[in-house]
C-alpha cells in the first residue's frame, strides 16, 4: 500500500515548529504545538510518560492516561495510531526521539477530514515534538516535573542525568534498558554506545545504597566512558574503572558490571564479568546460553589476571543482562524472584511478538509488582537484539 502524502500543511506546521522552537524554552512547547497545528486545523495535545511508564501525563491541562488498558496507552506500548474513544475524529499517536518512546499526541481533526492523510501528517509532526521534547528537557525543568509521579531522591536524580536514552536502534539491531525503583534508584546503571558496527553495553550495580551508591556508580560510569572514548578495549575500560575507584574512595567500595561488546558485522561479542550475574541469551525465544565466562573481581577490586570471554550471535539472538535486585527481588512470602522465574516470564513475554522495550517494561513490572512493599535493591534490565525486524518495530 502506497503511503499517504502528507498535506501541505501540516508540513507548514512542522517547518513552524523548527522555527519557533529555536527560542522555545520547556514551559511554552505546548503552546507551540498548539499554534503550529492550528494551521492544518487540528487540535493536539501531548502527554509525556513518567518513568516508570505507568501513566501519561498530559503536558498542559487535562487527566492523566493509564499506560496498561488505555487507548492511550496502547498506542505507547505497540508504537501504533489508535482510534480514540468516542464519536469525533480522534487518534493517539505515539511520540518517539529516534526509537526512545517519549509519550502520545491526542490529535482531533474535522469530521469531512481524510484520515490517512492527516495521520501522515500528524506523523511527522510527533516526530518534531519529539525530537523538541529530548532538546528542551535541558533546558528548564517543567518537562521534568510533568514526567514525574513523585519526588525523586537526589541520588535517583544524579544517575538518570548520568544515563543514556532508555531505548536506541539501528537498522540491524537494538537496545533497551530500564530501571527500578525509579525514584529512588541508587547504584545500579546501564550504558552503551553504537559506532557504526560496534554496540558497546555495560550494566553496573554498586555496593551500598543512596547517595553513596550513586556516587560509585558516576565515578565508574566517567572512567569507563572516558577510556572507551579514546579507543579503549574492556580490559582497559574495567582498569580505568578499577583505578578511579581506588583512587577516588578508601572505604573499600566496588560495583559488579558486565562491559561487553557486540560486532554487527558477524555478531561475536566480547565480554568481561566483574563479580556480576551472568547475562542470559535467548534463540528463537528460549534461553540458550549462560554467559558465565570472562569471570573476574568486582570493578574497584584488584582483578589479577583475566581474558575476556567470546561468543557468536546469530541473527535474531537477544541478549538480557540484569542486577541482582530483579532475581532477589522477594514476594510477600519472602520467596526470591530467581533466575528461573525470569527466564520463563523472558520466554513467555517474547512469545508476544512486542517492542523490544515494551518486552523488557513488562518484565520490569512483573518483577516490581511481585515484590512485598518497596523494593529492598535496584533492579535493571538490559536487552539488546541482532535483529532488522525487532528494530523496525521500534519505530511508529
Amino acid at each position: 500500500m502506497t503511503p499517504a502524502a502528507v498535506p501541505a500543511a501540516w508540513r507548514d506546521a512542522v517547518a513552524e515548529l523548527v522555527e519557533a522552537g529555536h527560542r522555545t524554552g520547556p514551559a511554552e512547547l505546548a503552546e507551540l504545538v498548539s499554534a503550529a497545528a492550528a494551521k492544518p486545523a487540528a487540535t493536539i495535545s501531548v502527554y509525556l510518560t513518567d518513568y516508570q511508564q505507568r501513566t501519561l501525563h498530559p503536558l498542559s491541562e487535562g487527566a492523566a492516561e493509564l499506560v496498561n488498558g488505555s487507548p492511550a496507552g496502547l498506542a505507547f506500548t505497540t508504537l501504533r495510531t489508535v482510534r480514540a474513544d468516542g464519536p469525533a475524529l480522534r487518534f493517539w499517536v505515539p511520540i518517539v526521539n529516534g526509537t526512545e518512546r517519549l509519550g502520545v499526541v491526542l490529535a482531533g481533526f474535522d469530521d469531512g477530514a481524510d484520515p490517512a492523510s492527516e495521520l501522515a501528517g500528524c506523523r511527522l509532526f510527533a516526530g518534531m515534538i519529539g525530537h523538541l521534547i529530548t532538546a528542551k528537557s535541558q533546558y528548564g525543568d517543567h518537562l521534568e516535573r510533568v514526567r514525574r509521579s513523585r519526588p525523586m531522591t537526589p541520588a535517583a536524580d544524579l544517575l538518570w542525568s548520568l544515563l543514556p536514552p532508555l531505548t536506541f536502534a539501528t537498522p540491524e539491531a537494538i537496545v533497551t534498558a530500564i530501571l527500578e525503583p525509579c525514584y529512588e534508584v541508587g547504584g545500579d546503571a546501564f550504558d552503551y554506545s553504537v559506532d557504526g558496527p560496534i554496540v558497546r553495553l555495560a550494566v553496573y550495580d554498586a555496593v551500598g545504597k543512596g547517595m553513596r551508591a550513586a556516587l560509585t556508580t558516576a565515578t565508574t560510569l566517567g572512567a569507563v566512558r572516558t577510556t572507551r572514548r579514546t579507543g579503549g578495549d574492556l580490559e582497559s575500560l574495567a582498569g580505568a574503572a578499577d583505578r578511579a575507584i581506588r583512587g577516588e574512595f578508601d572505604d573499600a567500595r566496588f560495583v559488579t558490571a558486565v562491559l561487553a561488546d557486540l560486532d554487527l558485522r558477524d555478531g561475536r561479542l566480547r565480554y568481561v564479568n566483574a563479580g556480576h550475574p551472568a547475562p542470559v541469551l535467548f534463540r528463537h525465544g528460549a534461553a540458550a546460553e549462560t554467559l558465565d565466562q570472562g569471570r573476574r573481581p568486582p570493578l574497584g577490586v584488584e582483578p589479577g589476571s583475566y581474558q575476556p570471554a567470546e561468543l557468536r550471535f546469530r541473527p535474531g539472538d537477544r541478549l538480557l543482562l540484569y542486577t541482582d535486585g530483579v532475581t532477589e527481588a522477594r514476594d510477600v512470602s519472602g520467596t526470591q524472584f530467581g533466575l528461573d522465574r525470569l527466564v520463563a516470564l523472558a520466554e513467555d513475554v517474547s512469545q508476544e511478538d512486542l517492542p523490544a522495550p515494551e518486552t523488557l517494561r513488562a518484565l520490569a513490572h512483573t518483577v516490581v509488582d511481585r515484590q512485598a512493599g518497596p523494593p529492598r535493591d535496584d533492579a535493571t534490565l538490559v536487552l539488546v537484539e541482532w535483529s532488522a525486524a525487532a528494530a523496525d518495530r521500534a519505530v511508529p
